[in-house]
Formats: structure tokens, C-alpha cells, sequence
């Protein structure tokens, strides 16, 4: 059976001839980047090429871009470089958990920012805060679940001088980022078809010293271990495709959210932050069913895949914080299902998608 996904948000599907291309030139030169040959000088200059592109496309300073594994220890990294420096951050209620848990784990104060139903930061107690106490803001540019892209402009206004981090994984590669009003911040290469392996950090005032794996000199000394060349090659070369094709891919996205969304209302689908400015490609909604269980099952059955939100809980059936934080009931919370789309995805998958819904919820009713 042919399989129909939407759970891009989760991972975007590789780009094939990528990741062929990136182990044909590991398998040929599998060289250690940090070995003292002109072999391995070949690899180190591959991940060089890899740091400058990033360097260029978001006007940040070179040797300040770090290349980690994953999402994930992205995220702490960047948290790390934070507490280096500050006492104290102010946070969003949208923010992944690796976020909250490494924020707890290292003991960084932090208050949270009160939102609403509209899945956007409450501006005016975002200013009560900061007028309180003066911190930086740790806010997410695209909430994974719900889309919604945060008032960053409205924030730095607020902010001024202090510096605004950002969780860029659900945001790059999908809309156009100012990446002037940030400080620092991270993004990963599977969430734009890259394959997974690779991610990076930015943070403007990195030390030279400062890393939090040590044993090695990868990295300019701020992350030991041999470095993931492939996957960081993948991460280039795919991310040059996102962001060229990057408008056209969101007028045909924008064209497929709209049509999911009108026709899930017609089953009484309610669309989650409906209008507030989203992701093209995320749709966060609740069902008027409560087995969401055997919606997910019916959906997979009949070859559909979706998502019942974050990928860090959707093996758990643990009501979404984030619909919490807006308002939303704890049993509303629980009936909540995201629709995520991307690069690949075709008219005839959408048509799939909402002819598959309306069978399985009619089924369930």
C-alpha cells in the first residue's frame, strides 16, 4: 500500500538524490575530518564550505556556527551559552520540551509568557515582565504544533537592547526569517529533508573556549567528536533547494491549506488558531470524535499518516501544553490532530487526506 504523509513537521522526507550524492562522496572519501592528511584536510574543508554557506545566508559571524547531531542537543548547546551569561530568561509557552527540560536541568530561572486562543505571546505581559525585570526572551519563530509564527518584531520593539534566541527548527526552510533580530538560535537538517544527523547552533557572544563536550578540538574546540560530514553536506545542499524554491512551494501549501481547512470544517473540525498568521503547511485542529486512537489507526489502515501534534510526546497520550496554555480544555486538548505538509507533498495526497478524514470520522461517529 502506498503511503500518504503529513506528519512533515516531524521529519520532512529526504530528498533522495541528496543523500545519494553525500554517501557516494563518504564511502569514496570516508575520511576523518580531524585527521593530519590532506585526505582528511579534504573532509574539514567540506564542513568549512558547509559553515560558510550558513554563515552567508543568515549574515552571522562563521566561527560562531556550531554543527551538532540533532534538534535536541541543538537546543541545549544554545541553552548552555545562555546561562554562560545571563541569570534569568523569560520563555514562551510554545516552546519544545527540550527547552523547558534543559532550562530545568540547568537550573536557568525562567517565567513564562501568558497566550490565548490565538496561539500568539501575549505582548502586553511579555512588556509587564520585561518592564519588572529586565531578561532576554527565548521565543520559538513557528510553534511545531500549531504553526503560529510569533511577534518577534512586536518583541525585539519591547526587548531592545537584549537579545531575542529562537527555535528555528519548524520555522527555516519554510518562510523567510530576520535573522538581525536574533541572538542566537538553532535549526536542524531533517526537518527540511537533509536526513537526520546534522544541526547547528548560532550564539553571538561565544566564547572561544566554551564548549560542553570536551575530548576533542571539532568544532573549533566547542563540540568534540568526529563531525557527521555527510549529514552536514546533506544539510547544505538541501537547504538550498528549501529556500530557492521557498515561494513557490508556500503559494502551492497555502493553496492545500486551504483547501483541507474548508473541507474539515464541514465535519465539524475546529481549526486551531485559524486566524492568527501560520505555517502554510500546519494544520493543528481538534476532532468532533473522541477516539482519537482509532481515528490515528483508520488513518494508518487506509495508508494516511498524521500526527496527534509534537513528536517529543505523540507516543503518549498526554493532552498537548501548548492547547492547554491557550485555554483549551484538558479533554479538547486530548482530540487534537496536526496535519503537516511540505516539499513533496501533491494535490492527489490532499484529495486522499480529506476523503480518507471524512470516512474514518463518519465511521467513528
Amino acid at each position: 500500500m502506498s503511503l500518504v504523509y503529513f506528519d512533515y513537521n516531524a521529519t520532512h522526507p529526504p530528498f533522495q538524490n541528496i543523500l545519494d550524492r553525500s554517501l557516494k562522496n563518504y564511502s569514496e572519501n570516508f575520511y576523518n575530518p580531524s585527521g593530519p592528511t590532506r585526505y582528511s584536510l579534504s573532509k574539514q574543508a567540506l564542513i568549512e564550505t558547509a559553515r560558510s554557506y550558513f554563515s552567508n545566508i543568515t549574515k552571522k559571524e562563521k566561527d560562531k556556527i556550531v554543527f551538532s547531531s540533532t534538534g535536541t542537543e541543538a537546543n541545549l548547546f544554545l541553552l548552555n551559552c545562555i546561562k554562560e551569561i545571563h541569570n534569568e530568561v523569560i520563555v514562551s509557552p510554545f516552546e519544545h520540551s527540550s527547552i523547558y527540560e534543559n532550562l530545568h536541568s540547568l537550573k536557568i530561572p525562567f517565567r513564562l509568557i501568558k497566550t490565548n486562543k490565538s496561539g500568539l505571546i501575549d505582548l502586553n505581559d511579555l512588556e509587564t515582565k520585561f518592564t519588572e525585570k529586565k531578561a532576554p526572551l527565548i521565543l520559538i519563530y513557528a510553534a511545531n504544533e500549531t504553526g503560529v509564527i510569533q511577534p518577534i518584531y512586536e518583541a525585539k520593539k519591547i526587548l531592545n537592547e537584549f537579545p531575542i534566541y529562537s527555535d528555528l527548527m519548524q520555522a527555516y526552510g519554510k518562510i523567510p526569517i530576520d535573522f538581525d533580530l536574533l541572538s542566537g538560535f538553532s535549526f536542524s537538517g531533517h526537518k527540511i529533508g537533509a536526513g537526520f544527523g546534522a544541526s547547528l547552533t548560532y550564539f553571538e557572544n561565544l566564547e572561544n573556549e566554551f564548549g560542553i563536550l570536551k575530548g576533542g578540538n571539532q568544532e573549533n574546540g566547542h563540540r568534540a567528536g568526529t563531525e557527521n560530514s555527510m549529514a552536514i553536506e546533506s544539510f547544505m545542499e538541501t537547504s538550498k533547494i528549501q529556500l530557492e524554491n521557498l515561494n513557490t512551494k508556500n503559494e502551492k501549501l497555502i493553496q492545500f491549506r486551504n483547501l483541507i481547512e474548508s473541507e474539515f470544517k464541514k465535519l465539524n473540525i475546529k481549526i486551531i488558531s485559524e486566524n492568527s498568521q501560520r505555517l502554510q503547511s500546519t494544520i493543528f485542529m481538534i476532532l468532533p470524535i473522541e477516539e482519537i486512537d482509532f481515528f490515528m489507526l483508520g488513518m494508518e489502515e487506509r495508508g494516511v499518516l498524521v500526527s496527534n501534534g509534537s513528536s517529543c510526546k505523540s507516543r503518549t497520550r498526554e493532552a498537548s501544553k501548548n492547547l492547554l496554555n491557550m485555554g483549551y480544555s484538558n479533554e479538547e486538548a486530548l482530540r487534537a490532530i496536526r496535519i503537516s505538509m511540505g516539499y513533496f507533498t501533491t494535490k492527489e495526497e490532499v484529495d486522499k487526506l480529506i476523503l480518507t478524514t471524512s470516512e474514518v470520522i463518519n465511521l467513528l461517529k
